[in-house]
């Protein structure tokens, strides 16, 4: 394994109870946004976690990962669906780069002329 994922997972739980003891509003303030975000309840949890973990991968966040894939595995997503999920934050991530690169064209024209 690269990293000891239950010993990060009980490390970054230690680091959120400790920053919750010298500030429990932004804790406090982080549920509240989770909540929300679950307020409607259109999407199952397995639903929401898979979509985490997509976004975790994007945005590279490995608290995220370990939080969010003890999540999904605990509302029943299977090995498949995390790589299918994971598939498709691959797929956003380098068509984010594709659709960039046109910015470098759009630059290289502004400033050619």
């Amino acid at each position: 394994m690269m990293i000891d994922w239950n010993e990060y997972h009980k490390q970054v739980l230690e680091g959120i109870v400790e920053i919750g003891r010298n500030s429990p509003e932004i804790v406090r303030g982080y549920r509240m946004i989770g909540e929300a975000a679950k307020k409607t309840n259109l999407l199952d949890a397995k639903t929401r976690e898979l979509i985490a973990l997509a976004v975790a991968v994007s945005v590279q966040c490995d608290g995220c990962i370990v939080v969010h894939t003890d999540a999904a595995l605990k509302n029943g997503a299977t090995e498949e669906e995390i790589i299918e999920a994971l598939g498709v934050a691959i797929q956003v991530k380098t068509g984010s780069a594709l659709i960039y690169s046109t910015r470098v064209l759009d630059a290289m024209k502004a400033k050619s002329e």
